[in-house]
Parts: C-alpha cells; structure tokens; sequence
C-alpha cells in the first residue's frame, strides 16, 4: 500500500502590512513524505523524504492529495505544486514536474497550477489527468486540468 502523508505545518509572522498583527503561512520545513507499507504485516517497506520548497514563498512539501499507483509507478501531488512519480519498489522520485505555472487552455483561456491536494491523479487510455490549484490552508488557487503521456503528447 502506498500512503502519502500530509503533515501540513503553519508558522505564525508578522503581518508585513501591519507589524502590529499576526498572520500565519505555511512551513515550507514541515510536511510530506511517501511510503510504501507492507499490507499483511503493517511494516514500513521505504520511505520517500519530500524535497524542500526553495525559493517559492508560503510553500509546503505536504502531500495530502491521494495517490495512484500503476505496475512500477506511484504517482503524488504535492501542496507545493509539484506531481512526481516514485518508483513502487524503491520510492526513487523518477519524475517530476512544477505544475505551479501559467499553460494555455484548449479552449483559448489562461490556466494557473497551483498547490495539489484532494483527489488523486486518474490514469485512462494511456494518459494520466490530474488538477492542479487548491487555495485552501494557504495553498497556492489555481484552475489547471492537466493532462500527461509518455510520449509527451
């Protein structure tokens, strides 16, 4: 079974419009992780640490969206807008991909992807769909359908 793990953590700052209020954002140092269990035994098979946040502001590597696992893959959406696959036996990130940017939408419109949360990746016909952009607890709003295929079409 693989499980991704939320954890998400706040920070309380100083409100820069106003220093004499408080104003809470997200750890960027709290949060995440993937791990594969062993169903019969509860015990921990791997563990994949999340990477960090770097630069971008009111960031969390938490992974509270639902997983989807094919033969080899585990696929995972972070709070940080990042989709990775895992490789199921090891938890070796093998891809990885910022959704937290500007596309242009199929019907002429412009998209934002943002924090990933929620459901989890569907996989149909050779392609896996997937939403990016979920303003709640602080993560980044946005409004994408992403749509991802091995041969990149």
């Amino acid at each position: 079974m693989y499980v991704a793990l939320s954890d998400i953590g706040f920070r309380e700052m100083k409100d820069p419009a106003d220093p004499a209020k408080v104003k809470s954002e997200l750890d960027p140092t709290q949060g995440g992780g993937l791990f594969a269990l062993q169903l019969d035994s509860g015990n921990k098979v791997w563990s994949a640490v999340p990477p960090n946040c770097g630069e971008r502001k009111n960031c969390s590597p938490a992974q509270s969206a639902a997983v989807t696992a094919i033969p080899g893959v585990v696929f995972s959406g972070s709070v940080d807008g990042h989709f990775r696959a895992y490789a199921s036996a090891t938890g070796d990130v093998i891809w990885d991909y910022d959704t937290a940017r500007e596309y242009d939408g199929v019907n002429g419109q412009k998209l934002h992807g943002g924090a990933m949360d929620g459901g989890g990746p569907a996989v149909a016909g050779g392609m896996i769909y997937v939403y990016s952009g979920y303003g709640q607890w602080g993560g980044m709003p946005g409004n994408a359908l992403l749509a991802f295929s091995v041969d990149g079409r």
